[in-house]
């Protein structure tokens, strides 16, 4: 079975699978992550603007983050720098410039909501829309499969030679089994302390990804670097910091 196909053709327009996917999985997080805030009492007027700022910097960080680890292959080749249908997106770039925007807004358009509530309403509905993401966006884009492997999942894609580790479906996999795990969770934890959902989320997904980017990854990808690695694993100390805290307090 040959590569996905990468994009289709309507008339004289041109539509890359890659855009289209991530367009669907923002749409899919951003109705249930409004729908979650709402069932929390917390207003979602300004709710809309919230993810277009976010989506905007996450865009910029994410792609600006992508360069600068993977600078020869950008260098002089200016056109490359704005091709993002062609993949090379880097997910914690993404989150370094969308972070503190986000919290920026939070405190500025909801100063009477807690934070860490705020962020548990929030972050299932990120980590559904990221499963969906990786299932939609980077299947279907140039150079969007790992290593080279002989295994029966390997895969064909577009831009690389032989079969390749199915990185975005291994990582929609695991992000569609995180996110049916903090749903778990909510349930289970009947008092729901503030700031449990966001903190586990936090310590699963930050030692994933990282786990992801060194042995399916590595350095055969443009997205892969020793940095989004360590980004992952300070991910991972930052959850279990809050997870701690949130337990002391409980305990209190």
């Amino acid at each position: 079975m040959g590569p996905f196909p990468v994009g289709f053709q309507l008339g004289p327009l041109s539509f890359h699978l890659y855009g289209l996917g991530l367009a669907i999985a923002a749409y899919v997080a951003f109705s249930y992550a409004e729908r979650r805030l709402r069932a929390r009492s917390i207003d979602v007027t300004r709710f809309g603007r919230y993810v277009a700022y976010l989506l905007g910097a996450g865009l910029i960080g994410a792609r600006f983050a992508n360069i600068a680890t993977n600078w020869p292959y950008y260098n002089g080749h200016w056109g490359r720098w704005i091709a993002v249908w062609q993949g090379g997106l880097a997910s914690f770039g993404g989150i370094a410039l969308a972070l503190p925007v986000g919290l920026w807004l939070q405190r500025r358009w909801w100063p009477h909501v807690s934070l860490l509530a705020f962020c548990d309403g929030l972050i299932p509905a990120v980590v559904a829309g990221w499963a969906l993401g990786r299932l939609l966006g980077p299947q279907f884009m140039v150079a969007g499969g790992g290593h080279l492997t002989h295994s029966w999942i390997g895969m064909y894609y577009h831009g690389q030679v032989g079969k390749r580790v199915p990185v975005p479906l291994i990582q929609a996999l695991e992000d569609g089994a995180l996110w049916l795990g903090l749903l778990a969770k909510e349930r289970w934890w009947k008092t729901k302390p503030q700031g449990a959902i966001t903190g586990v989320a936090m310590v699963v997904w930050g030692l994933v990804r990282a786990y992801d980017e060194r042995w399916l990854l590595g350095d055969e990808s443009h997205s892969g670097s020793l940095g989004v690695q360590l980004a992952g694993l300070a991910l991972c100390v930052g959850g279990l910091i809050l997870v701690a805290r949130v337990w002391r307090r409980r305990s209190i």
